[in-house]
């Protein structure tokens, strides 16, 4: 099986080249669509068997029945959850990382790919106002990314509250505060944790603020709680929380702050709406996912520490076979996350900022938030549809006059059978709802008016 001397398998990679350059210039691509695990079996069948079907009708199959069965998240209209639209330049460098047989968890292993990760985490700190110090590692989502953090934030509020038991009483902290709208992940990581999550009332605004946050921890105990969670960006309507107040709270009560800006972190690189996350340079622990707004193909969390040295103390496994890494002073992107076996997940990323340079990025996404600021004009403009709420950044929440919930989901799945867009319904205080969620610079404002028409 390995080697490349055989000629069936330089065959094999002229085919899976061809594929990848036929993909890449797809425009638009389609958009296809989920089959059923009976109509897979009838084209697919037994695809695993003793003596192999042989890589190019491996490939074949996948090309002719398994990827059309699968919505393309870089489609112009695929607007529900959070899309992925990679560059061609990132999906490109994807091939060369995987052929490259690298591993991303230590310096001494892998130090070429960890400096050109730093390279990227580096900007994404500045653009948060991170001190020079601050570092972190890619990480493969959100979800892993939140956990991480939240771990290192319960080991240095019990390292803390040990100090302070050797003069005087101390409670071993246990809580995390955050808002309803916060991500999932987070209640995910307090189950994981056996933490408990607290809820905190959002204002007249739906955001977290520091007065509402004030008046949870005095209810339940500032000393019960090891981390406050705020996001710039909610998943479900892309509001940015009171950073800048939650930060002065978190700093008079001696809590972690850290800001979860897996879809919302990259609007950091947009001018026009970079004043609306004051505050996060505060923040302890900050992840912004560049498979979403940042144009990294899956997977590719980014976390980042203010002070490495709380995440290094808590995620540094040691074992005799790890002395090696564990007694150097390098930089192992293993110290800062759960989990030790990584790919260089960033480098994808990397090469892309490297290619294009930042003001391709932040020219991308300023051209995201004017076709959500048109989505959101559109809809005002006609009389069947309201928007719930004036979007913060590039999502727009809406709803359709008079629809009962089933009638959102007939024409949802009337949109995707016809492959003509990917939009799903949501919800938000019992009512069905729907939204745009626009993160893809090839979605246009035709594409926007196209969607409504089927609408009215």
């Amino acid at each position: 099986m390995h080697g490349f001397n055989d000629e069936s398998i330089h065959a094999l990679g002229q085919a899976v080249l061809k594929y990848a350059e036929d993909r890449l210039k797809l425009d638009p691509v389609p958009l296809d669509g989920p089959r059923s695990e009976e109509e897979l079996d009838r084209v697919a069948g037994q695809t695993i068997t003793p003596d192999g079907i042989g890589g190019l009708a491996a490939l074949k199959l996948f090309e002719d029945d398994l990827a059309p069965a699968c919505i393309s998240t870089d489609h112009p209209r695929y607007l529900s959850f959070i899309p992925c639209a990679p560059t061609e330049a990132s999906a490109m460098f994807d091939l060369v990382v995987g052929a490259s047989s690298v591993y991303g968890g230590s310096w001494l292993e892998g130090a070429g790919a960890v400096y050109a990760e730093n390279q990227a985490l580096r900007w994404i700190a500045d653009l948060a106002g991170f001190p020079d110090g601050a570092g972190g590692v890619f990480v493969p989502g959100g979800t892993i990314g939140n956990l991480s953090a939240l771990v290192a934030a319960r080991e240095t509020a019990r390292a803390r509250a040990k100090l302070e038991e050797r003069t005087g009483p101390g409670t071993r902290p246990w809580r995390v505060a955050a808002t309803q709208a916060a991500h999932s992940s987070i209640d995910s990581a307090c189950q994981v944790m056996d933490a408990e999550m607290v809820g905190v009332p959002v204002d007249d605004a739906w955001r977290l603020t520091g007065d509402r946050l004030r008046e949870v921890l005095l209810r339940h105990g500032p000393e019960t709680f090891f981390a406050v969670v705020a996001t710039s960006g909610t998943t479900n309507f892309g509001i940015i929380d009171d950073l800048a107040s939650v930060a002065e709270v978190c700093r008079e009560f001696g809590l972690w702050f850290h800001v979860d800006g897996a879809y919302g972190g990259a609007g950091l690189a947009a001018p026009s709406v970079r004043d609306r996350y004051r505050g996060i340079e505060l923040a302890d622990s900050f992840i912004v996912d560049p498979h979403k707004w940042l144009f990294a193909p899956f997977d590719c969390c980014a976390l980042l520490y203010r002070e490495p040295a709380f995440a290094r103390a808590a995620h540094t496994q040691k074992a005799s076979y790890l002395d090696v890494l564990t007694s150097a002073p390098d930089w192992n992107p293993t110290d800062y996350a759960i989990g030790l076996t990584r790919r260089a997940r960033g480098l994808p990323f990397w090469f892309s900022l490297a290619t294009h340079g930042t003001k391709a990025y932040t020219d991308a996404i300023e051209r995201t938030l004017a076709v959500a600021r048109f989505a959101a004009e559109e809809i005002g403009r006609r009389d069947y549809v309201e928007v719930v709420r004036e979007p913060d950044l590039s999502v727009v929440v809406f709803r359709r006059l008079g629809w009962r919930p089933e009638q959102y989901q007939e024409w949802s799945d009337r949109l995707l059978a016809d492959e003509f867009a990917f939009v799903v319904p949501t919800s938000h205080d019992g009512e069905t709802l729907t939204r745009f969620a626009v993160v893809n610079p090839n979605t246009s404002e035709d594409d926007i008016r196209a969607i409504l028409d089927t609408m009215a």
